[in-house]
């Protein structure tokens, strides 16, 4: 297949890129590195031409936080949506659509809202659609998890509040395996919510993140929310992940039935293992 992959240099991205190489897919990459700001991209005649002779679009374009040019409703709302109707107009028939778990009717951050708003004009689009909506995605490379990782290794790991919110990690793998099955799929115009197989707590994860790293467990510092929300003032200068939405959607913790996603893929999605924190493949696969 001729498949547009937006997004192409992310996290996301360019663990698809190696899968859809790796199985003989023809990759056309939109990212800027080919030629393409995808935040001017923001009505059907853009896009028309980049269309031709695709079989299929991937969208992997995702921030987690506002920084400069990058804003929430250009990235996730209108250059997607304006992609999504070219498809419809020139006939490209698959689009796979990566938003976020928590993108829903519940949705209040403007991260989410934002996506919600997308997915919602893809839905409504005559094509074989898919909109996968991920958990905390983790593995080699994911900013996220770096982040992660990083405070894990501290001698005392912060968390805010009891850190006992939820949370589902999903290894980059499973997000690679799922968008390549919604490329063949006779089951089109699904919603999936992609979760990993455990729930842990926040406070937990980290424990877990940091035995992965070979380190003992250690005592967790508790962060009242206020203060750590009067924090994000500061840190969102320096890490646009460090921003007060992104810690009430981290409050919020979100929660999915991963039956549909196993059903979809035929098994589990993986369980938490050292070695994955540390590879963008499942060692075990």
């Amino acid at each position: 297949m001729n498949i547009l992959l937006t997004g192409a240099s992310g996290f996301i991205g360019r663990n698809l890129a190696a899968a859809l190489a790796a199985a003989g897919h023809r990759i056309k990459p939109a990212c800027r590195s080919a030629g393409i700001d995808f935040s001017r991209m923001l009505s059907v005649a853009d896009w028309l031409p980049q269309l031709a002779g695709v079989d299929a679009v991937i969208n992997s374009v995702g921030i987690i936080g506002e920084r400069g040019a990058q804003r929430f409703e250009r990235l996730h709302t209108l250059a997607p949506s304006a992609l999504f109707r070219a498809c419809a107009q020139s006939g490209v028939r698959r689009v796979v659509q990566i938003s976020a778990l928590g993108a829903d009717a519940t949705a209040f951050s403007a991260y989410h809202l934002s996506k919600r708003a997308a997915d919602d004009c893809l839905r409504n689009l005559d094509v074989d659609w898919f909109v996968l909506r991920p958990s905390l995605i983790y593995g080699c490379g994911g900013k996220s998890a770096e982040l992660f990782m990083r405070l894990a290794r501290l001698p005392l790991i912060p968390v805010i509040g009891n850190g006992q919110q939820e949370l589902q990690p999903v290894h980059i793998s499973d997000i690679v395996a799922v968008v390549m099955h919604s490329l063949t799929s006779p089951r089109t115009m699904q919603t999936l919510d992609i979760v990993g197989p455990e729930t842990f707590t926040f406070a937990g994860w980290l424990q877990t993140m940091r035995q992965a790293q070979g380190l003992p467990p250690t005592r967790l510092v508790h962060i009242p929310f206020r203060a750590a929300m009067a924090l994000t003032r500061v840190g969102r200068h320096f890490n646009p992940m460090l921003q007060a939405e992104n810690l009430r959607m981290l409050q919020t913790g979100y929660r999915a039935d991963g039956r549909a996603l196993t059903q979809f893929l035929g098994r589990p999605p993986v369980t938490a293992k050292p070695g994955l924190f540390f590879s963008a493949v499942d060692p075990g696969a």
